[in-house]
């Protein structure tokens, strides 16, 4: 990975953000602080928010590549890939199918289970399945009285809830059951929380997330005072370079490429860590984990933002190998 700051000739850049899904708020912020950090590198950057009409503001807008700061549905799932693609405009980060994959929780457990990857023990509903209280106190007792509950497609933690009784787990999964797809039942592990960012082909340094709530939800991520992380943490080298290896490995097995950010949690008992999740457009607000990693690494946000804009060069040779054929 060539972290050089020396700018390439980018040409107009648009940076994707807003959209319409529940994490606009988050990307309105990712995406304003991007636009700055590549303004201040005299780089012709504009933010366009794609909920106003995505197509018709790239084809009027004459840009050249596109930085995509959406997070959730409609910005990480494959979506706006598929449409950047179509308009051969090459954009940063994963493309259409590790986007799509890296977005369902479910289809990524299935993949990394097969490579022996660790994943939480889970049962699996539909969205629309009717679940009875006595099939709900069997899931409780073969996931061991204590569950999380969560949307199988949905980011920010948006949906999740923590039950450990019959109405509990009613009430959670019809919770997440807004939010379409399925609905993931894990067995809830106690312990703490790390993250892996992921920048071109190599892992930044780990991250450790102490939540100021009992678990690490949309609240604790973005509204509530007290969440703490630390870098480095208070892992030994060995269990970080073990966390490392682990997140390029499911990063790559789901087809995702040039940054983003794999999440885990340890069992405090018995110290093994757990794959929870891949984020293929990671948060880049004040308090995100990309940025704090990337400090460690002794990279400046402004540096930051230029190395992911560079991924979209491999984006942009695939689609001018693609007008050559």
């Amino acid at each position: 990975m060539n972290l050089n700051s020396n700018n390439t000739d980018f040409g107009k850049v648009a940076v994707l953000l807003g959209g319409t899904s529940g994490e606009r708020e988050v990307s309105l912020r990712s995406g304003a602080a991007i636009v700055e950090a590549l303004k201040e590198q005299n780089i012709d950057v504009h933010g366009v928010d794609t909920a106003k009409g995505v197509i018709k503001q790239l084809s009027e807008g004459n840009f050249t590549r596109v930085f995509i700061a959406l997070h959730g549905k409609g910005g990480e799932d494959g979506v706006i890939q598929g449409t950047l693609e179509t308009m051969g405009l090459p954009y940063t980060g994963s493309g259409v199918m590790g986007s799509a994959i890296g977005m369902d929780k479910l289809r990524s457990k299935q993949i990394w289970n097969e490579l022996g990857l660790t994943v939480i023990p889970s049962i699996v509903v539909k969205a629309k399945q009717v679940i009875t209280e006595t099939e709900a106190s069997q899931m409780l007792v073969k996931l061991g009285q204590k569950v999380m509950v969560k949307p199988s497609a949905e980011g920010s933690s948006l949906g999740i809830a923590m039950a450990k009784t019959s109405k509990q787990l009613l009430d959670a999964i019809s919770g997440a059951a807004v939010f379409g797809g399925e609905v993931i039942i894990e067995q809830w592990i106690n312990g703490p929380e790390f993250t892996v960012s992921i920048l071109g082909d190599k892992a930044l340094p780990v991250v450790q997330i102490q939540p100021a709530r009992e678990f690490y939800d949309y609240t604790a991520k973005y509204t509530a005072s007290g969440t703490e992380y630390f870098c480095p943490t208070n892992l030994s080298k060995e269990e970080e370079f073990l966390l490392q290896d682990m997140a390029l490995k499911a990063f790559d097995a789901i087809n995702c490429t040039g940054w983003g950010r794999v999440d885990f949690i340890q069992n405090k008992s018995t110290g093994k860590f757990y794959l929870l999740e891949v984020n293929t457009v990671p948060g880049m607000t004040e308090s995100s984990l990309v940025p704090i990693a990337a400090e460690a690494a002794e990279i400046s946000f402004k540096k930051l933002v230029i190395e992911i804009l560079k991924t979209s060069m491999s984006q942009q040779k695939h689609t001018l190998d693609i007008e050559n054929d």
